[in-house]
């Protein structure tokens, strides 16, 4: 490898301009518009650039998970009984008995309340919806992935 002997900067001296052309050219940053973002003001035939903002990066579609959820406030008397008239729940008793995942619901979460006694089997569920469908006189089953169930609470 070949090390240069003197710096760049000695053969550029008694030359006014440093190899940079005419001696206006390179003053200040005014010959490239500014600094910065500077000068990104309307043009013709010119886009201006947006600054960035938020999230920066990509994230391929097919990486990203969608869970579907829904909270307890759903479970009124009239949706729970509509949902016994479209065959998506069976009433033992007074307790109301859902599969959530028949509904293409993952997890169950704790926003809102229901009176409702509910018996709602579902793969995952918030501690605070757990609580609150056990207030209601009901109980949560979590389904494991094999496909039995576990009982989350007793």
């Amino acid at each position: 490898m070949v090390v240069r002997k003197s710096k760049k900067v000695n053969k550029y001296r008694a030359h006014t301009t440093h190899g940079g052309g005419h001696r206006k050219k390179r003053r200040g940053a005014g010959s490239r518009g500014g600094r910065g973002n500077a000068g990104l003001g309307k043009r013709a035939g010119h886009k201006k650039r947006q600054p960035l903002a938020g999230r920066q990066g990509f994230r391929p579609r097919r990486t990203i998970e969608m869970i579907k959820s829904i909270n307890v406030s759903f479970f009124t008397a009239v949706k729970v009984e509509n949902l016994v008239a479209e065959g998506k729940a069976i009433k033992e008793g007074n307790i109301y008995v859902i599969d959530l995942a028949k509904l293409g619901v993952q997890k169950l979460l704790g926003t809102g309340k229901t009176n409702v006694a509910l018996k709602l089997t579902v793969a995952t569920a918030s501690v605070a919806a757990i609580e609150k469908v056990e207030s209601a006189g009901g109980h949560v089953l979590i389904a494991n992935q094999v496909g039995d169930t576990e009982t989350q609470s007793s």
